[in-house]
């Protein structure tokens, strides 16, 4: 992938765009007035993370293009704000003050959810395995501004990690963190959402595994919460035996911990 810029962005943004190319390993190259098509027959790569002063944008020529934003997370994040309910919040029961770690982040919109649900007092840790929507989405949590200062300081609150869930999970001491969460490529895609179709092409398909979920029973001190489909198969198959329905298509998966523990 290759990093750069737009061709009015400031100094300040120059060296940001430099700075993510030499942390995550990518190519830095100067505008400097060329196409993307240009770059790409110069350097032999049709990926590019392009910054703006007010945005960054991925971009995959002739296949996908998309730029940071929360989207429906920030709205979400505002009512929760407001004192109103979250569907997933209830589900996976999150306080102020609770460790969450979510295993499949994407754009990191249930991420930004719960950093707010859980407040400065608490610690969100985000996985994302595919390494350019990574790139796309840790910029866009640290660069993003909002008119909602409360909603800014939970994006700079999360801490996005480059990894695979299974192996992460692995890797993790036994009840060390209170809730452990995943958001899975739903096995039957809801196809007619246009603003996520873009995000398809970079993001990991894989189903989970059993032995994952069986990971995150020996992480989580809570619970362990799925979102899928209402009535999506997943939920037996990966032995979720509370279903939390919403308003919505969605429905929640939720394994207490307390109910699981063999003394």
């Amino acid at each position: 992938m290759i990093v750069t810029t737009g061709d009015f962005s400031s100094p300040h943004i120059k060296e940001r765009a430099r700075h993510t190319a030499d942390a995550f390993g990518y190519v830095f190259v100067e505008r400097c007035k060329q196409s993307l098509s240009r770059l790409t027959r110069k350097y032999g790569d049709d990926e590019f993370l392009v910054y703006t002063n007010d945005s960054v944008r991925y971009t995959q020529l002739g296949v996908a293009e998309l730029t940071y934003h929360p989207s429906m997370a920030f709205v979400r994040a505002k009512r929760i704000l407001a004192g109103e309910a979250d569907s997933m919040i209830r589900a996976s029961g999150a306080t102020c003050g609770d460790e969450v770690l979510d295993c499949t982040a994407g754009f990191a919109a249930d991420a930004l959810v719960f950093s707010i649900a859980v407040g400065a007092a608490g610690r969100v840790v985000a996985l994302e395995s595919e390494p350019s929507l990574f790139t796309l989405v840790h910029e866009g949590l640290q660069l993003y501004e909002s008119d909602v200062v409360e909603v800014n300081e939970a994006m700079r609150r999360i801490e996005l990690q480059r990894a695979d869930h299974s192996q992460k999970l692995k890797s993790m001491p036994d009840r060390s963190m209170d809730i452990v969460y995943f958001d899975p490529m739903f096995r039957e895609p809801v196809t007619h959402s246009s603003a996520f179709n873009p995000m398809r092409t970079m993001a990991n398909h894989e189903a989970l595994s059993r032995q994952a979920i069986a990971e995150a029973m020996r992480v989580a001190r809570k619970r362990v919460v799925m979102k899928e489909l209402r009535n999506s198969p997943e939920f037996a198959r990966l032995g979720f035996n509370r279903v939390v329905q919403t308003g919505s298509k969605l429905a929640y998966g939720v394994i207490d911990i307390a109910d699981n523990i063999i003394v």
